[in-house]
C-alpha cells in the first residue's frame, strides 16, 4: 500500500502546534497595506489559530506532520 503524500501547498501555509492546533499567517499583509489603518495592520501581525471545522482537513493534508 503506498503512503499518502503531504500536500505541499498546505505545508507552506499551516503549522501544527504540539497540542494539535493549526496556526496560520493572517491574510492581507503582503501588499497594498498603505490604505489600511495602523490598528488594522498591527492586528494582522503574527499567527492565529484556524477554526475547528477546518482542522481535520488540514491534519489529513499534512499527514500528521507539524512542519
Amino acid at each position: 500500500m503506498p503512503k499518502q503524500k503531504t500536500h505541499k501547498g498546505t505545508k507552506k501555509r499551516f503549522r501544527l502546534t504540539a497540542r494539535g492546533k493549526v496556526v496560520h499567517r493572517q491574510s492581507g499583509t503582503s501588499h497594498l497595506a498603505a490604505r489600511m489603518s495602523h490598528k488594522r495592520k498591527r492586528n494582522l501581525r503574527g499567527t492565529t489559530v484556524v477554526d475547528v471545522t477546518e482542522v481535520s482537513k488540514i491534519h489529513e493534508a499534512l499527514c500528521g506532520n507539524g512542519y
